[in-house]
């Protein structure tokens, strides 16, 4: 087994401390440690080095190589651009393929929150045993805890126990709206999509070949080099370009604690908020305030508000009301981000 971190995305919807420059999984959001380190680190718990690799982009491959210093660069392969997950995931499987090299991949994103590496392991050694047995992939899915709208849900069909804690996948829903995801919550059957997908590069390349034939023959080509190619490919990420349309899949559900921290409110998912309901980081001061997040460099004071996001950096400040809050992407897509990419959470 390899674990394979995608480390490439722009993480918008964490503007101002998330820039196109330092993305999110390079940043300290809440510890010590930057995303992409504690990804790594969970990995490394069981994975010796050989055996975790990190994909990323050649403009932040300086940044890869400055928190993750024992890396060798063999281990990082390098995207010509940002394409979303879609081409990412096909080119890492033919990297492996081309020194016909089929062990089973975990792809995994480098920015999530997950209590505990114990019973990822376990979850994810029972993957690869079906992934490699069964030419499959295999999902991990969470318990929804409540209607999330910014998560893509698995449905598995009923009563088709795979596997002792395996289930056969009925449907994805892609980021439903507020209401679709109260009835979703109600469903027995239902989990949340990590994005953490195990399976081997043989498997994908099946599928590529089957659902996105375009794509993977200009990956593929010879003729043309991969900076050509990549520019030609649209930005499409994998759930939607492979997952969402693939007939043997899987779902492991899992019981630990997880979080894609893709926008300001997952932090009180988290974090411990004080005993106004607010979650504070950095030199702040409030009064007659609640359900505040306020993550800032300098000194803040928040007087007689409610339900805001208030965030200050070198890069800019936020004010944004709460239920705002998946507007933020579209404005700096616009503004900050002109190289739209949906290769973000």
């Amino acid at each position: 087994m390899k674990a394979i971190i995608l480390a490439g995305g722009q993480g918008t919807r964490f503007w101002p401390l998330s820039t196109k420059d330092k993305p999110k999984q390079f940043q300290k959001i809440i510890s010590n440690e930057t995303m992409l380190q504690q990804t790594y680190q969970r990995f490394r718990e069981w994975l010796p080095a050989e055996k975790v690799f990190v994909v990323t982009t050649e403009k932040y491959l300086k940044l890869v190589k400055e928190q993750l210093p024992e890396i060798h660069r063999e281990m990082i392969i390098l995207e010509p651009d940002q394409r979303d997950t879609a081409p990412c995931i096909a080119l890492t499987a033919l990297h492996f393929l081309e020194k016909n090299d089929d062990e089973v991949l975990v792809i995994s994103p480098s920015d999530q929150y997950i209590q505990g590496s114990k019973p990822l392991q376990n979850a994810i050694n029972l993957a690869e045993t079906i992934a490699d047995r069964e030419n499959a992939i295999i999902t991990l899915g969470v318990n929804p805890i409540n209607p999330e709208t910014g998560y893509g849900y698995i449905r598995t069909k009923p009563n088709a126990q795979f596997y002792s804690s395996v289930y056969q996948v009925e449907a994805f829903i892609e980021k439903p709206d507020i209401r679709t995801a109260e009835k979703l919550l109600l469903e027995e059957n239902v989990y949340w999509n990590t994005g953490i997908f195990i399976w081997k590069p043989s498997t994908i390349s099946s599928y590529y070949k089957k659902l996105q034939p375009e794509m993977w023959e200009l990956i593929n080509k010879k003729e043309v080099d991969l900076k050509t190619a990549y520019s030609m490919i649209p930005k499409v990420s994998v759930d939607y370009a492979i997952i969402e349309k693939a007939d043997n899949l899987y779902t492991i559900p899992v019981n630990f604690v997880w979080d894609d921290l893709g926008v300001w409110t997952s932090l009180e998912r988290v974090e411990t908020a004080d005993k106004n309901n607010n979650y504070q980081k950095g030199d702040v001061t409030t009064s007659s305030t609640e359900n505040c997040i306020v993550y800032t460099d300098r000194k803040t004071l928040l007087i007689g508000v409610e339900d805001l996001i208030v965030v200050s950096t070198e890069e800019g400040i936020l004010v944004c009301h709460k239920s705002e809050e998946q507007t933020i992407k579209k404005l700096l897509n616009n503004e900050y981000f002109p190289d739209k990419s949906s290769k973000d959470e």
